[in-house]
């Protein structure tokens, strides 16, 4: 925290580093720690694959919205910028940078505190160019004069993001290269983490002393080489043994060679544990189907959701969701409180999965096209339930705000809300050709269900995309003349 403290520091402090060496973990504690001094300015966590936190678009003003709360004097500034300009949430990153957050800082009163903006996984943005420009503007916070910001920003060490840095110059930024530390102290930091860990597993199931040995430890490091990520994951997946933690250790133990690199370990770590949990002792082939569908729709999903909702998403019983989830627990996130999000533990579970080359049993490889469309497909079913006035509202020209929230929720619940709004980014990520069984569900759903749609996306505050996915479409099938002119017809009539 030496560099947040420093009055002289760079205004950007770039922590890079490969998959695994920790980078989210150390953002995560560092916005907690300046959260704690009332320091955190604001916080922006890119993630791959989820929709908006995937792209620029919300990066901007997300990040405005927070400084308004964290630097009062500039909620005026802010809220006027909006009031002259509703149109500033769809402009372009400069747009935004300029008018919602330099100038509002500009025009600041001199403040004596110091304030960090955290961003991490810059690299999980889905333009490079938009990275590139993110620190162009970035950078511009180091000419400030009453109003001190920095930003601690962390990313995997990719070539988009080494040509940004250098088109700044070096009084803007310094950074720190975490796969370059010694591995010796990277090794002590993971033994450590190891014996703290796994030692109170010895008294909870009575096993012999010492456990682990010395030997034991020193073979789990080597097989870590250096990421934390499978230190972490091959932790949970111990003691998440049924049967006590010795055979899911042995099992870590013989996965793979001591010679291997620190991906092909954690590659090995990922299968192994994949075919001991979804497959077990008999290896029932249904097991890799249902893993398939349900834990590739978290893959691939826009948006995370409770185990429930998703069972009611994909329609299976809630028992098959739950018990796929539940032994998978070492590398997903299920939290025991139901109504919350299941989530993956690190991004590198997901990057396994979709790659065929690297997840070598193919019975736990996720196709993702297929995948998208089976979700594109389940998507159509629920927004076809739709009916006029699902909320049963009491008459026309009735406000949003008037309506309360347990109304909304129980006519429209959490997944037929997700259909609402990415049926249409399902299609386009699986259906690239325009399968026509896909063309034809479209225009019955045009034809019989297109103003329930509405009414359900303005029910849900999301009206604004319903408009941006219809142009969208539009666009997707002007190859085909007939589609596309039975769109104009729908909409414009």
């Amino acid at each position: 925290m030496d560099w947040c403290d420093d009055p002289n520091s760079k205004c950007i402090f770039w922590l890079n580093g490969m998959a695994g060496t920790g980078k989210s973990t150390i953002s995560r504690t560092i916005a907690r720690e300046l959260a704690e001094k009332k320091r955190l300015a604001a916080s922006f966590f890119f993630t791959r694959g989820k929709k908006d936190v995937s792209h620029s678009g919300m990066f901007f003003t997300t990040i405005a919205a927070q400084l308004a709360i964290s630097l009062p004097v500039l909620r005026t500034s802010i809220s006027d910028t909006i009031d002259k300009n509703p149109h500033i949430f769809k402009q372009g990153p400069r747009e935004q940078w300029n008018q919602l957050i330099l100038n509002p800082l500009r025009d600041a009163p001199t403040q004596s505190i110091q304030l960090v903006v955290v961003i991490d996984a810059l690299d999980e943005c889905d333009s490079m160019e938009d990275i590139q420009l993110i620190l162009l503007l970035l950078a511009e916070a180091k000419d400030l004069a009453t109003v001190r910001i920095k930003i601690f920003l962390t990313s995997r060490p990719e070539i988009p993001i080494f040509d940004g840095f250098r088109q700044l110059s070096g009084e803007a930024y310094q950074d720190f290269i975490l796969h370059n530390i010694p591995l010796d102290t990277v090794n002590a930091d993971i033994s450590t983490f190891f014996l703290q860990k796994l030692s109170p597993l010895k008294a909870k199931h009575g096993l012999g002393t010492p456990w682990p040995d010395e030997q034991i430890i020193e073979k789990l490091v080597e097989r870590a080489a250096g990421l934390f990520i499978y230190a972490a994951t091959v932790l949970r997946f111990i003691q998440d043994g049924i049967d006590g933690p010795e055979e899911p250790l042995s099992l870590v133990l013989s996965a793979t060679k001591s010679s291997l690199s620190a991906t092909e370990h954690l590659e090995g770590i990922y299968t192994t544990l994949l075919q001991h949990s979804v497959l077990g002792r008999r290896g029932h082939p249904e097991c890799a189907g249902r893993f398939r569908q349900v834990v590739g729709s978290i893959v691939v999903m826009f948006n995370t959701m409770p185990a429930r909702n998703l069972a009611q998403l994909l329609q299976i019983p809630f028992k098959i969701v739950s018990s796929t989830l539940d032994s998978l627990r070492s590398v997903l996130n299920v939290p025991e409180d139901e109504s919350q999000p299941v989530r993956l533990f690190h991004l590198s579970f997901r990057d396994f999965l979709l790659d065929s080359q690297r997840c070598s049993d193919s019975r736990f490889h996720i196709n993702e096209k297929e995948r998208h469309t089976s979700l594109f497909r389940k998507c159509m079913e629920h927004i076809c339930q739709l009916q006029e006035n699902i909320c049963n509202l009491w008459g026309p020209g009735v406000l949003i705000t008037e309506i309360p929230d347990d109304t909304i929720q129980k006519s429209i619940p959490p997944h037929v809300q997700y259909a609402c709004r990415y049926w249409l980014d399902h299609w386009r990520l699986g259906n690239l050709l325009a399968l026509e069984e896909d063309i034809q569900t479209i225009r019955q759903f045009l034809k019989q269900h297109f103003l329930h749609w509405l009414e359900g996306l303005s029910l849900i505050g999301e009206v604004s995309n319903g408009v941006h996915m219809i142009i969208a479409l539009e666009e997707m099938l002007s190859v085909s003349c007939n589609a596309h002119c039975f769109i104009q017809r729908i909409v414009l009539t």
